[in-house]
């Protein structure tokens, strides 16, 4: 991999950092609308997953022919954002309350198209049935939900936090961008070399101890101590008036369910409580859909968006 030179983007876009509430600073990534775009055309917006970046989906958007505009966030603590403070854990329902001031931001009078993966799409799915006006139509790449927790779970994982809050937490590093992208490319092996060098300079920042560092707060490493309250996920799926478009990749053993706790059954299950639903499995990939096979989610995505 050090004889490889890294990807150059097609589609090159721009980041800006954005203050959202509580003094938070948010990065976007833009890549602009083309002056062949339709008048009035929703922006798509992104919303990468757990230990992930905006700038992972340089490659989906070089592979997309729409000239809409495309902006990609970085979740607080990953990435070019940062939170207002440090802190023993995230809140998750600080995520719902970022998407909904970065649409206000980028789209204050208009609905937008909507694509989360993973951590993400979950993010999505509930946004999508609680503000359900600021939705046009949704992708959920690879956002299957957590398995379902009961009360009676909870002072093992309160305990479980304050044991964990007694040692503290840190990020490997790596000894040059090459080791990042070998460690991108173990995630996802179906990814192109070149562009996991390209994105390992953006997942990753070398600093001055001469080390790769991963652009992400220790911190989510963390267990949270509140639990998944599943039946009020459904609540919110089952009350999104969106089209939804579900998207997987063919490798089930890359998925969160497992027979013992969150089967598949059960995600069935679950997925049928979305009103308008559209279903796609896209082969030669695992989880990170958008990295390995950028090509094909992107036709699929365009064609379900302009449909």
């Amino acid at each position: 991999m050090d004889t490889l030179s890294s990807y150059t983007p097609r589609r090159p876009g721009t980041t800006a950092q954005i203050q959202i509430r509580n003094n938070v600073s948010y990065r976007l990534r833009r890549w602009a609308a083309q002056e062949s775009a339709a008048p009035g055309a929703p922006p798509l917006l992104l919303a990468h997953g757990w230990m992930d970046v905006g700038a992972s989906f340089q490659r989906f958007v070089d592979s997309l022919s729409m000239a809409r505009e495309v902006i990609a966030i970085d979740w607080r603590g990953f990435g070019g954002s940062r939170a207002s403070q440090p802190g023993d854990s995230y809140w998750f329902y600080d995520y719902y309350a970022d998407l909904d001031a970065v649409i206000d931001h980028i789209s204050p009078d208009a609905p937008v198209d909507l694509l989360g993966h993973s951590m993400g799409g979950n993010v999505a799915m509930i946004y999508a049935g609680t503000c359900t006006g600021r939705i046009r139509r949704l992708v959920n790449v690879e956002g299957f939900g957590l398995a379902r927790t009961s009360p009676s779970d909870a002072p093992d994982r309160l305990a479980r936090w304050l044991s964990e809050l007694k040692t503290p937490v840190s990020m490997r590093t790596f000894a040059s961008r090459q080791d990042v992208a070998a460690h991108l490319m173990k995630r996802s092996p179906h990814m192109d070399e070149q562009y996991a060098l390209w994105l390992a300079g953006e997942w990753a920042e070398s600093k001055a101890d001469g080390r790769w560092h991963v652009m992400a707060d220790a911190v989510h490493k963390c267990l949270n101590p509140i639990l998944y309250r599943c039946d009020e996920v459904l609540a919110a799926w089952e009350n999104i008036q969106a089209r939804v478009l579900w998207v997987e990749g063919d490798k089930p053993e890359q998925t969160p369910l497992s027979p013992e706790r969150y089967s598949r059954e059960e995600f069935e299950a679950r997925l049928g409580a979305i009103k308008t639903l559209e279903r796609l499995r896209i082969d030669e990939c695992g989880h990170m859909v958008h990295l390995e096979q950028p090509g094909k989610l992107a036709q699929a995505v365009e064609s379900f968006l302009g449909g």
